[in-house]
């Protein structure tokens, strides 16, 4: 299975569902299953950060508990955390208020994705990036450990097959 690395709290955001998007730098015609790998490392934040953090993002993080700096220095780190699907990617061609993308599934599902003032809080959708459309996300009930990497990796956990 593909995964892709994300350091915390975006991995977590994507796990429970309040991050669908992922905006990257570059693009992939890669498209299927992905895992979601929570960095082992942890990005240079402090209290001050906590404190500029966008209100969307501590919005969403207090509904599940996470409520200051302290707790997200908790949150699982070098581990699998989710499950996805890669549907789409698209090139950001300026600022995009209030786009939106419509995708159709093999199987006759359809899925919008909407760039929400939340959404817009957790990527940065400068033009020339690309946002990676995740659909049905599924939070493992027990991480699975797994060394990172940049980029898109193969992660050979057999028992992320199970949930895909």
């Amino acid at each position: 299975m593909k995964a892709l690395t994300l350091t915390q709290p975006w991995a977590t955001l994507v796990a429970i569902g309040a991050k669908r998007i992922e905006t990257r730098s570059l693009r992939t015609d890669y498209r299927g299953p992905l895992a979601i790998h929570a960095a082992k490392g942890f990005p240079r934040i402090d209290v001050f950060a906590w404190y500029t953090l966008g209100d969307c993002v501590k919005g969403e993080l207090a509904a599940f508990d996470i409520r200051s700096f302290a707790q997200i220095e908790q949150l699982p780190r070098g581990v699998v955390v989710a499950v996805c699907n890669l549907l789409a990617v698209h090139e950001i061609l300026q600022n995009h208020t209030g786009d939106e993308w419509n995708i159709m599934t093999l199987d006759g599902r359809k899925h919008t994705w909407r760039l929400t003032t939340e959404e817009r809080a957790f990527g940065d959708y400068s033009g020339g990036r690309y946002a990676w459309l995740l659909a049905d996300v599924q939070k493992l009930a027990v991480p699975v450990a797994a060394r990172g990497a940049l980029g898109l990796w193969d992660c050979a956990a057999p028992e992320l097959a199970q949930e895909a």
